[in-house]
């Protein structure tokens, strides 16, 4: 049964459904949409609205693909909410819907979905064994054996092994001490083997013909791929929801990044020189002998301060004045003494895994080995700036009360013919979003002209030739949201942290949550901003009975979220993340104010460098990048308002660039059709 068929009123999952569904057209033009597409085998890009029902849209032709043909599909999400949905709501729910149609007649199922985690989310219970046994002396103090307790607790109940039900850990880095790990797996060998959580959930993924996963781990076996290895089953046909994603974390994994934190953490694991612990020092209890031990814990000492020259060297580096914004334009900037220092670490670790008799340790020393080895081949291709068409970059963040954190990064500045050549050339690729085209595209248009709206994405994913389809929301946009504008504001400078501009932001979204009575979503696109607003709003909004919530302030971003969900009356200040991917429905939230039209900061090295190549080849640079991105995920913010069809309320855009500049027409040509507009200063509706 074609799958626009299943999702008709009178459908299999309208009966499983019952009153609770509801047939979309947006949805079944979708569902056939991605049918064309995998019988193609051809790349699509489909913007589909809140409300059109994607997941089910794009899994019906993707089961009914796997069933009929017995191909292989993967579908790739970019958070955790929308895999565990699909994983836990959506399939379960078409499984059934579908019955006996998923069955041979030997009752053998044909659908066979799993939800893929990357290796280091899984539990190795021979390597728990082995740190449980040598806490002592491998753990170098009283918080890192009460959460090795907590994993020990832990692994007695769960199911699956994945630190995804961990409870919260005092040093989360005790995990690295016993998850599974590729460079110390001993395969078929380990007494553990046939209880492996990892070689468990691999057999199964090895079965599986729908895997659900994340795009991180899509885009790492990508990169890996690329480089003739990998850990994902050959497929056919891909599915990326969450779409709009796909450039930077394709960008991330295509590039290279060391971290401060990452060199000191192996080096402590291997020895702690204040308190004489870690896997060296249990060493000598094997056997081994004592001076190459010894000559080891130099080394590692030796690498210490390596570490340290290098990283002060990047901090010093910083501060010069052709680094102003952390990018890095010449090769060999600093000295690396990093990468000999983890060489000599790397050949002596080696040389000890031969020394032992205990497969066990052999096994521990090669991964400390090869962690050491991964380390200086970054720290020389960071420093060399061997990945040609790269952006380098190096990024200090200060805390208060503890050292520096630096992170030596880089990325490739166009990650189209990188996709171009691993990803679209090969197999179907449907990519699908709420937010991917620039403009809402009227019914009327020809098709060619149509095609620009996505002209943006098409270019900067590499997908030239794909298919586009824009379908709008079913929800009524007319009945339920308003678009205030407030052009009176003053205009955003780069001096935003200015008393006059300040005063003025607070003042106005003060009146504004207070006019909703909070509910409110406080949306920035600096986090200095944010801090100083929520510093200044904080104790008024508190004295009205309002709960505040402060991304980075009070738990994780999934705690915040749950204790704005919690009340009716919150104010949630957030950044970043709470643009995109946050769901909430009903009266809680009814009023979304944007700070400012989001506009990604120019010097931020990566977009600097993209900016830079388009002037190089002569193109405009604003037109072509900065406005496309900021009209996406000024979409993505509004977004955030109507997630139902009863959801009501108002979004407020406190920027006037939005009235007063000829680019602002843009932003509103992307709102969803019947959007009403309220000019705040003339107090009437539509003026635009």
């Amino acid at each position: 049964m074609p799958a626009r068929d299943l999702l008709t009123d009178t459908g299999p999952i309208a009966s499983t459904l019952g009153g609770r569904f509801e047939s979309r057209p947006e949805q079944l033009a979708m569902a056939d949409a991605v049918a064309q597409a995998m019988s193609a085998g051809s790349v699509s890009m489909i913007e589909a609205g809140t409300g059109v029902g994607k997941s089910f849209a794009y899994l019906l032709p993707a089961i009914e693909r796997i069933i009929a043909s017995n191909q292989t599909v993967v579908v790739a999400t970019n958070t955790i909410a929308l895999q565990e949905q699909l994983i836990t709501k959506d399939l379960p729910l078409l499984e059934q819907a579908l019955g006996d149609r998923l069955y041979s007649e030997e009752g053998k199922a044909k659908l066979r979905p799993i939800l893929v985690k990357g290796r280091g989310n899984y539990l190795s219970v021979r390597r728990l064994k082995l740190a449980s046994q040598r806490a002592e002396t491998l753990l170098s103090d009283a918080a890192s054996r009460r959460s090795l307790r907590v994993i020990e607790d832990w692994a007695y109940d769960t199911e699956d092994g994945t630190r995804s039900t961990l409870p919260e850990l005092e040093r989360p880095g005790i995990w690295d001490r016993v998850q599974s790990d590729s460079g110390n797996c001993m395969g078929r060998r380990c007494p553990n083997n046939e209880q492996c959580f990892y070689q468990n959930a691999r057999r199964e993924m090895e079965r599986a013909n729908l895997l659900i996963c994340n795009h991180a781990l899509f885009f790492s076996d990508l990169a890996l791929r690329s480089q003739d290895v990998g850990f994902l089953p050959k497929y056919d046909h891909v599915i990326l929801d969450e779409a709009h994603c796909v450039e930077d974390v394709a960008a991330d994994h295509f590039g290279l990044s060391l971290t401060q934190g990452r060199v000191s953490h192996l080096l402590t694991g291997l020895y702690h020189g204040r308190t004489r612990k870690g896997y060296l020092a249990q060493l000598t209890r094997l056997g081994i002998d004592l001076d190459l031990v010894n000559r080891a814990v130099e080394l590692v000492g030796e690498a210490e301060e390596a570490s340290r020259l290098f990283f002060d060297d990047l901090i010093d580096l910083s501060r010069q004045p052709d680094v102003r914004n952390g990018r890095i334009r010449r090769a060999d900037a600093i000295a690396n003494p990093l990468t000999p220092a983890m060489n000599d670490l790397a050949l002596r670790l080696r040389r000890l895994r031969e020394e032992t008799t205990s497969e066990a340790d052999r096994f521990e020393l090669n991964a400390f080995a090869m962690r050491a080895a991964e380390i200086g081949d970054a720290a020389e291709a960071l420093v060399a700036q061997t990945a040609e068409k790269s952006c380098y970059w190096v990024e200090v963040s200060h805390r208060q009360g503890g050292p520096p954190r630096v992170t030596l990064s880089c990325s490739p500045i166009d990650v189209a013919p990188l996709l171009r050549e691993h990803l679209f050339k090969e197999q179907c690729v449907i990519l699908t979003s709420a937010t991917l085209a620039t403009r809402t595209i009227d019914d009327d248009e020809p098709t060619e002209r149509a095609e620009t709206a996505f002209a943006h994405a098409i270019s900067r994913l590499g997908c030239e030739g794909a298919t586009t389809l824009q379908l709008g929301s079913p929800f009524d946009h007319a009945a339920q949201v308003e678009l205030h504008i407030d052009r009176t504001m003053p205009e955003p400078q780069k001096g935003e942290m200015e008393p006059a501009y300040l005063q003025e932001l607070v003042s106005r979204i003060h009146d504004h949550i207070v006019a909703t009575d909070g509910g409110a979503f406080v949306l920035f696109t600096s986090f200095r901003l944010l801090y100083a607003v929520a510093d200044m709003l904080e104790e008024p909004l508190s004295s009205l009975g309002m709960s505040v919530f402060t991304q980075g302030r009070g738990g994780s971003r999934s705690v915040i979220l749950d204790g704005f969900r919690s009340t009716e009356r919150g104010v949630l200040f957030g950044a970043a993340s709470f643009w995109q991917g946050v769901d909430v429905q009903g009266d809680t939230l009814r009023n979304v104010i944007i700070t400012r039209l989001p506009f990604d900061p120019p010097d931020r090295p990566l977009t600097e460098a993209r900016l830079e190549r388009i002037s190089e080849r002569g193109g405009n640079p604003f037109m072509e990048d900065s406005l496309p991105r900021a009209v996406i995920r000024f979409k993505q913010g509004f977004g955030r308002l109507i997630r139902s069809k009863t959801d009501t309320g108002r979004v407020v855009v406190l920027d006037p660039r939005i009235a007063t500049k000829r680019y602002g027409k843009l932003f509103l040509k992307a709102l969803p059709e019947g959007t009403r507009i309220v000019d705040i200063a003339a107090e009437q509706q539509d003026p635009f």
